[in-house]
């Protein structure tokens, strides 16, 4: 067996029938380049044997009696292939629109937590000839780092070549309910002194936060953003959307631009595609939107156990700002001090004090929220969630089949019913955005404000 970490098992805390906690992904493969050509039965039966057994795909949760623990992960021994890879077909005429109009319809129908925690639907009957791959994996098996490794075991460098990563997982033993139920009462007993223990380093981050928001240099802090028509309380269905832009303009920019990065860049272009996206309804906000931005902490961790490993830095957009140049160097500043800000704070401490989240507690606090619609009554806390992931610079083949975009798509909360990913791949970024149907039933109209913020910032920024 294998024991979720707190903050593992908050995202199953987390979710309900609204807010879901599973991380899509969108993979876009090119079946001409499949060696014999492309075949479902073909294409499942070789997908079994790449994940049948990997921990990552065959796990799945046993409960403590009670709940006085977390779950642990364990060998599901009746793993079935055909339970979680499915065939589909997207309406005529199979356009972008198409796909996506399916895409989130499954994106909105919770995993079984019966099973291991993950699903894959093989989109066919797209226009171009190509085919979908559209994934599910619940945010409680995989963070942004861990979910870009499952594609080396899934991937390879060339069509016929075996994946990247062939190691098979441990099989993990399920436990009878009476030794959950003792390893249970020990971990609860425990917790008083690790609460004390968390207790100095706490104070210190909590006194070097003060101390850098008097100098000016903490980062943003949450609670002080702007209400927009996407901040509010969010339903169970989802819209997507997504593009690409070139990775050489990016990098291009960041280049012109003295102490900017490609996540600088990256926000900067989500800013101004915010701008232009509220302007044209009528909804900017005098003040900047807030971004909560995930960070891995993987290599400073000191925790061995979990299998989600990251924290967040809060970051302004821009949106109250018109020239692109402006906006990036304001942003290549804030961040810095946020970046500096946040290597401050002990790597392991959203960890920690997740370890004392409690199922029933959490499960209350959501249904309030949405029962009572706080979000829509309550300080903005952040007005979405932007990731910056990067992925492989080199073309791979996803089970013989070339990938030619991948769009990453993370979960939506209460308050934030927006999700912006981007994932760069062979020179292009792939820009995936998922959102709450009620809230931003055009999530379109914002992703094709994209492509036009960047030639705005290559005309600004480079001339």
């Amino acid at each position: 067996m294998d024991r979720l970490s707190g903050l593992d098992a908050s995202f199953l805390y987390l979710e309900s029938g609204a807010q879901l906690m599973h991380v899509c992904g969108l993979i876009v493969v090119d079946p001409a380049t499949m060696p014999g050509g492309y075949d479902f039965q073909t294409f499942k039966e070789q997908l079994s044997g790449r994940v049948s057994d990997v921990a990552m795909f065959n796990r799945k949760l046993k409960f403590v009696p009670g709940q006085i623990d977390f779950p642990v992960w364990v060998t599901d021994d009746e793993f079935d292939i055909d339970r979680h890879v499915h065939r589909l077909a997207v309406p005529s005429p199979g356009g972008e629109r198409e796909v996506t109009e399916v895409a989130g319809h499954l994106a909105g129908i919770p995993l079984d937590r019966a099973r291991p925690l993950w699903e894959m639907h093989v989109l066919e009957g797209l226009a171009n000839g190509k085919i979908a791959v559209f994934s599910k994996m619940h945010h409680a098996s995989v963070d942004g780092v861990s979910g870009s490794n499952m594609i080396s075991y899934l991937c390879s460098l060339e069509p016929d070549a075996p994946p990247l990563d062939t190691s098979a997982g441990e099989h993990l033993r399920a436990p009878s309910d009476l030794e959950l139920f003792g390893r249970g009462v020990v971990s609860t007993v425990a917790k008083p002194w690790q609460l004390a223990r968390l207790a100095a380093p706490t104070v210190r981050t909590l006194v070097e936060t003060s101390r850098r928001a008097r100098k000016g240099t903490a980062m943003a802090a949450p609670l002080t953003a702007p209400r927009t028509s996407f901040n509010g309380t969010i339903t169970g269905h989802r819209s997507i959307a997504y593009t690409d832009v070139a990775l050489d303009d990016i990098k291009a920019i960041k280049k012109a631009v003295p102490g900017a990065t490609v996540n600088d860049v990256v926000l900067a272009l989500s800013g101004g595609a915010l701008r232009r996206y509220l302007m044209d309804r009528g909804e900017l906000p005098d003040s900047s939107l807030l971004a909560s931005v995930p960070v891995s902490v993987r290599n400073e961790s000191t925790r061995t156990g979990g299998r989600n490993k990251v924290s967040s830095i809060f970051c302004r957009l821009g949106t109250d700002v018109e020239d692109p140049l402006e906006r990036i160097t304001e942003m290549a500043v804030a961040n810095a001090h946020a970046k500096d800000h946040h290597s401050a704070v002990p790597a392991d401490t959203l960890q920690e004090w997740a370890e004392f989240a409690a199922p029933r507690t959490f499960g209350l606090a959501v249904r309030m929220v949405s029962d009572l619609r706080l979000a829509e009554r309550a300080p903005v806390i952040h007005n979405l969630v932007i990731s910056n992931v990067p992925g492989p610079p080199v073309p791979l083949y996803f089970v013989g089949s070339r990938i030619d975009a991948l769009y990453p798509l993370g979960p939506i909360f209460h308050g934030a019913g927006l999700n912006i990913t981007v994932m760069s791949n062979n020179g292009e970024m792939h820009i995936g955005a998922i959102a709450c149907s009620e809230l931003m039933p055009g999530v379109w109209d914002l992703i094709d404000q994209f492509p036009i913020e960047l030639e705005a910032m290559k005309k600004s920024v480079l001339g």
